[in-house]
C-alpha cells in the first residue's frame, strides 16, 4: 500500500550496555507539525481503505439498532434521594437523574449531551453529600484521565462556584455534615504538556465547600515516594477517613486512618498507620465502632475477610471472619449487617451472604453463568441493588431485599435481537507449560465446526483485571454474521486470585502470550475456525498482547486490532502514569533482568523486515493520556516499514478521544463498525451475507 513516508531518525539509547535504536522518537512530540502531518496522512489512507468495505455501512446501521435500547445504572441512595444514570438509547452520554425515594419522579441533575454537543464531555463519577443535598460531579473532557470536579445543588440544579482541577483516579468523599469533601490530585502539569508529563506525588486534599481550590487543605502526602497512588474515603458512620496507599498498580497497599472526631469534621489531625507494610492488599469493608472489617490477601492469595481493632491494630490480634476459599474473592460489601461476598468461580460470579460475624447465611441464586456486581449500600440499609449480565443478556438490574433475601427485577433492558439463536460455553485450552486457560465461546446454535467460521479472539491478561461474561451490542452484530466470539482468561488477570495474576507479570509475562496463543490453537484444533478465518483483538494492556502476537506467532491468525496499546516496553514509564505499570511489567531502567525480558517481547522492538504480517488495524485517540498515543504511532510506522507481505497495516486515530473512557456512543459505534468490517474483509467474509435484521 502507498504508506505515508515516516522519517527515520538516528536516536539510539543505551540500556545496561546494550544499544537500542528508536528511529521514530520524533513522534513523541504529538503536536509537532511533522507528527500531525503524518497522522493526517495515515488517517486519510485508512479512511480511503475503510470506505470501500462492503460490510461497513450495514454493520454501522445494525450496531446502532442493537444499541438503541433504554439502559440504566444501579441506583445509589444519599439521604432520602436516589441517583442513577439513564441512556434513552442512542444518546452519546448517559444523563444523571435523581428521585425523592426509590419510586419518585425522575429529575435531571446533569446532561452532558447539552453541555457538549459533540458528546465528548462525560460524567466520570458522582459523589453526593450524606443528606443528598449537594452533588460533586467528576467530569472528563475528550477522554482525558484528567478530571474536573464541579458541584451542584440537587433540588434546584444550581451550579456552585466550587471547581477542583488536576485530579486523576479519584472519587470525592464527603464529610457527613456536607461542609466539604476529600479528593486526591496532583500539581498542575507544565504548561502545554498535560497529556504527556509524568504524574508524580499524588496528594490527598480537603476542599471546603464555598472556598477556592487554592485554599484546599493538604491532608496527606507521601513525599518519600513519587510513585504512590493515594485514595481516601470516609467511613459509613462518618467517623474515619481511610487512606489507601499503593505503589503504582501493585495490588498490595498500606493503609492509614484519620479520626475525624465525634463531630465527624475534624480534618486537621494526622493520618495514623493501620497497615504499614505493603505485603498484601488491605481494603476496608466497613466498621463497627473501632472494629474494622478488612478484605485482604494476607496469607490468602484468593482473599479473605478479617477484623481489626483500630485502637490496637497489631496483626496478631486480627480475627478471621471469612476464610479463604478455592475461588477468588472479588469484593465484599456490608449492607443490613450482612457481608455480601462476590466470588469468581472459573471467571463467572458466585455470591455468598454472611452475618457480619462471619456466619454463613446462603448463596444468592443468579440467572445463569455470568457476571453480577453492585451490592453497595450502608450497614443499616435493608436493601441493595445488583446487575447481572452475560454474553447475550444485557444488564438486568435486581433489587435484593436483605430481610427476606428475595431478588426482584428492578429494570430490564429490551434489545431487539434473537437471543435464543445463540449459545455460550466455557472450555479450557492447555498452555505451553500445561496450565489450563479458561476460554468463553459464544456463537449461533446451528454452527458447524468445519474450520470455516470467522472467529474473534479477545484477551487482556494484566494488572489483576478479570475478564468475565458481559453483554456488548456490537458483538451481537459479529455473531449475526456467523462469527464466533471467544474471550480468553489469561494469566496476569485476576480470574484465579493473586497467584494467577503474578504468574503473568515481570519475568513471567511471556506466560500471558503463551496462554493466548494456546487459545488460538485450541480454536483451530477443535475446528471452530482456521488461521485464515481468525482475528484477534485487545486494548491497552490487551493492545500489548496483540502486538506480541503479531511479532511472535503471526501465522496463527489473519487479522488483528490493537487498540490504545502499550507497544514500546522500554519507554512506557516515561509518560503520564506509565511508571505505575512497572509493578506488572518491570522496570526497563531499574533491573537488567527485567530490561532483558521487556526487550524480548516489546512489540516495537521485535518487528522484523522479513516477515509477512497479518492485516493489522491499530486504533488510538489523540487525547490518550494513559497510554501515550506515540506507542501506536511508532509501532505502525515500524510495521509499515517492515511489512514483507501484502496485508494492510493501518492506523485509525480518533480526534478528541482518549483511552476509551467516556467516548461518545456515536464514536464508539464508528470505531466498532470500522474494525469489524476490516475483520470481515480480511477474513474473506467481506459481504453482508448472513447478517440478520
Amino acid at each position: 500500500m502507498p504508506y505515508p513516508q515516516a522519517r527515520r531518525g538516528d536516536q539510539v539509547d543505551e540500556y545496561f550496555g546494550i544499544s537500542v535504536a528508536d528511529p521514530y522518537r520524533w513522534m513523541e512530540e504529538l503536536d509537532a507539525p511533522e507528527t500531525r502531518e503524518w497522522i493526517e496522512a495515515e488517517n486519510a489512507l485508512t479512511q480511503q481503505y475503510l470506505q470501500k468495505l462492503p460490510a461497513r455501512g450495514e454493520l454501522r446501521r445494525r450496531m446502532e439498532a442493537l444499541s438503541d435500547y433504554e439502559r440504566f445504572s444501579l441506583p445509589q441512595r444519599f439521604g432520602p434521594r436516589f441517583f442513577y444514570s439513564r441512556n434513552s438509547g442512542l444518546q452519546n452520554q448517559p444523563v444523571l437523574y435523581w428521585t425523592e425515594g426509590i419510586e419518585g419522579e425522575p429529575n435531571v441533575l446533569f446532561d452532558p449531551n447539552v453541555e457538549a454537543a459533540d458528546g465528548t464531555l462525560a460524567l466520570a463519577g458522582l459523589s453526593v453529600s450524606e443528606d443528598g443535598a449537594i452533588a460533586a460531579l467528576t467530569l472528563a473532557e475528550a477522554g482525558s484521565d484528567w478530571k474536573v470536579i464541579r458541584c451542584r445543588v440537587v433540588a434546584t440544579g444550581e451550579e456552585l462556584p466550587d471547581v477542583v482541577r488536576w485530579t486523576k483516579f479519584s472519587t470525592p468523599s464527603w464529610l457527613h455534615d456536607g461542609s466539604g469533601f476529600f479528593y486526591s490530585g496532583y500539581e498542575a502539569p507544565p504548561d502545554g504538556d498535560p497529556l504527556k508529563a509524568l504524574n508524580h506525588f499524588a496528594k490527598v486534599y480537603f476542599h471546603a465547600l464555598g472556598t477556592p481550590q487554592t485554599e484546599d487543605r493538604l491532608v496527606f502526602e507521601r513525599a518519600d515516594d513519587p510513585e504512590m497512588f493515594l485514595h481516601a474515603g470516609v467511613s459509613d458512620d462518618g467517623r474515619y477517613l481511610f487512606v489507601h496507599q499503593s505503589r503504582g498498580t501493585s495490588p498490595n497497599n498500606e493503609l492509614g486512618v484519620l479520626d475525624l472526631g465525634v463531630s465527624g469534621n475534624n480534618v486537621t489531625g494526622a493520618v495514623r498507620e493501620l497497615v504499614g507494610t505493603a505485603d498484601a492488599s488491605y481494603s476496608p469493608i466497613g466498621n463497627i465502632g473501632t472494629k474494622l472489617l478488612l478484605q485482604t490477601t494476607l496469607d490468602a492469595p484468593n482473599g479473605r475477610v478479617v477484623s481489626m481493632d483500630m485502637e490496637n491494630p497489631e496483626r496478631e490480634k486480627w480475627v478471621l471472619v471469612i476464610p479463604e476459599k478455592p475461588s477468588k474473592l472479588e469484593s465484599v460489601s456490608l449492607v443490613h449487617r450482612t457481608l455480601i461476598a462476590d466470588y469468581l468461580q472459573d471467571a463467572h460470579t458466585a455470591v455468598e451472604l454472611y452475618r457480619e460475624s462471619g456466619e454463613y447465611l446462603r448463596t444468592l441464586e443468579l440467572p445463569g453463568i455470568g457476571s453480577a456486581g453492585g451490592f453497595s449500600g450502608r450497614r443499616d440499609d435493608a436493601e441493595t441493588f445488583y446487575t447481572y449480565t452475560d454474553f447475550t443478556s444485557p444488564g438486568v438490574l435486581y433489587r435484593l431485599d436483605l430481610t427476606t433475601f428475595a431478588s426482584t427485577v428492578y429494570r430490564e433492558p429490551k434489545v431487539l435481537f434473537n437471543r435464543a439463536a445463540y449459545t455460550s460455553q466455557q472450555v479450557f485450552a492447555t498452555s505451553k507449560d500445561g496450565t489450563l486457560v479458561p476460554l468463553f465461546l459464544t456463537y449461533k446454535k446451528d454452527l458447524v465446526r468445519d474450520s470455516r467460521n470467522p472467529a474473534l479472539l479477545y484477551g487482556y491478561g494484566g494488572f489483576g483485571i478479570s475478564l468475565t461474561p458481559a453483554f456488548n451490542p456490537v458483538t451481537i452484530a459479529w455473531l449475526e454474521h456467523g462469527g464466533i466470539y471467544a474471550q480468553a482468561c489469561l494469566r496476569g488477570g485476576g480470574e484465579y486470585g493473586e497467584e494467577w495474576h503474578a504468574a503473568g507479570t515481570k519475568l513471567r509475562k511471556q506466560n500471558v502470550f503463551d496462554d493466548f496463543a494456546a487459545c488460538a490453537r485450541y480454536l483451530v484444533a477443535e475446528k471452530y475456525t482456521s488461521p485464515e478465518k481468525l482475528a484477534i483483538q485487545g486494548g491497552s494492556n490487551g493492545g500489548l498482547l496483540v502486538g506480541a502476537m503479531l511479532t511472535q506467532v503471526p501465522q496463527l491468525f489473519a487479522a488483528a486490532n490493537a487498540a490504545v496499546g502499550v507497544m514500546d516496553m522500554l519507554r512506557f514509564d516515561q509518560f503520564t502514569v506509565g511508571w505505575g505499570w512497572k509493578q506488572d511489567y518491570g522496570g526497563p531502567r531499574d533491573d537488567k533482568a527485567e530490561f532483558t525480558a521487556l526487550l524480548a517481547y516489546s512489540p516495537l522492538h521485535n518487528l522484523r523486515g522479513d516477515t509477512a504480517y497479518p492485516a493489522t488495524l491499530v486504533t488510538t485517540g489523540d487525547h490518550d493520556d494513559r497510554v501515550f498515543p506515540a506507542h501506536s504511532f511508532k509501532f505502525v510506522a515500524q510495521m509499515q516499514h517492515d511489512q514483507a507481505g501484502t496485508a494492510p497495516v493501518l492506523i485509525r486515530v480518533e480526534v478528541r478521544a482518549g483511552h476509551g473512557g467516556g467516548m461518545p456512543l456515536s464514536k464508539r459505534l464508528d470505531v466498532a463498525a470500522d474494525t469489524f468490517a476490516f475483520f470481515l474483509q480480511e477474513l474473506g467474509c467481506g459481504g453482508t451475507a448472513g447478517a440478520e435484521q
